[in-house]
């Protein structure tokens, strides 16, 4: 049986939507964080990087900013070598920061650059390493009740973002490339350092000015206490959701991560279900989208 042809009148009325949005981000930098299925589904993959390369063709400039935990607490599973989370993070000794940086800026990095540049993109591969992106420092993970007196836990090469210099994204961008930035940053010391990909997302997309910060998950997006999705949010609302508790648990990394984007200079962030195809372009071009919209200030 051969596949049906999508009726006229319906792909007339997909691009009619999609127009004004075009128009509207013609130019504008778009930074998009990929990460969960997304990742792993091979089909979800195609869809990924087909979006990318239309974003770029309608006149967008798409930085992608990627994970890749899963792939790399596999390489270390066969190394022999016991993965250790201390509230959802990774302790990332000297050994393990080497798998690391094999697999996001090896690995993954050269799958998703190969995936987008199959699809008839250039995209780039970047660490946070080159060209100076990324200075991080090591995070200090507090923990305990004891304010005054906290647990200092040592997370190894684990670290925060201290400075951006987007200096070679924005060069890539202007000679009609794509960059793919696995979020591996330097410190001071020289070290290298393996940073959270949301909120290297979330700085370089302040940096770059950004209209947009994408953030695919394995969710929906966020919901309320009856299971509803909830959109179009300003920074005011996101805070009360947040003190009654309907933000909670695993989504407060992200939902800060996108809230600190807005409140400084980034026009809205996106939070979306990477496992519906072309989440992306559904986000983007259409309507009614497919996740949770966070507004800045205007």
């Amino acid at each position: 049986m051969t596949e049906q042809a999508t009726p006229p009148t319906q792909v007339a009325r997909v691009l009619t939507e999609a127009l004004p949005y075009i128009k509207r981000f013609h130019g504008k930098t778009i930074v998009v964080k990929f990460g969960g299925n997304a990742m792993v589904d091979e089909e979800l993959k195609r869809s990924f990087a087909r979006d990318i390369v239309l974003m770029k063709l309608v006149g967008f400039n798409p930085v992608v900013v990627h994970g890749g935990g899963p792939q790399i607490g596999k390489l270390l599973e066969r190394i022999g070598k016991e993965s250790r989370f201390v509230e959802g993070m990774r302790v990332t000794d000297a050994e393990t920061m080497d798998v690391v940086e094999m697999v996001l800026g090896g690995l993954v990095n050269k799958e998703i650059v190969q995936l987008i540049n199959s699809q008839g993109g250039r995209a780039v591969g970047l660490s946070g390493k080159d060209g100076g992106l990324i200075r991080a420092r090591k995070l200090q993970l507090r923990r305990g009740d004891n304010m005054d007196a906290p647990e200092l836990v040592d997370m190894g090469h684990v670290g925060e973002v201290a400075h951006v210099d987007a200096s070679v994204v924005n060069m890539l961008d202007q000679g009609e490339f794509i960059p793919v930035i696995a979020p591996i940053g330097v410190g001071d010391d020289g070290r290298s350092y393996n940073i959270n990909a949301d909120l290297v997302a979330g700085k370089l997309a302040e940096v770059l000015k950004a209209e947009k910060l994408i953030l695919l998950t394995n969710t929906t997006g966020l919901l309320d206490k009856e299971g509803r999705l909830l959109t179009g949010l300003d920074a005011r609302r996101v805070q009360e959701l947040i003190a009654d508790g309907t933000i909670h648990g695993g989504m407060l990394p992200k939902i800060g991560c996108a809230l600190e984007a807005v409140e400084n200079g980034v026009r809205a962030a996106h939070i979306i279900d990477g496992r519906v195809t072309h989440a992306v372009l559904l986000e983007l071009f259409t309507d009614s989208g497919v996740g949770t919209l966070i507004r800045g200030a205007d």
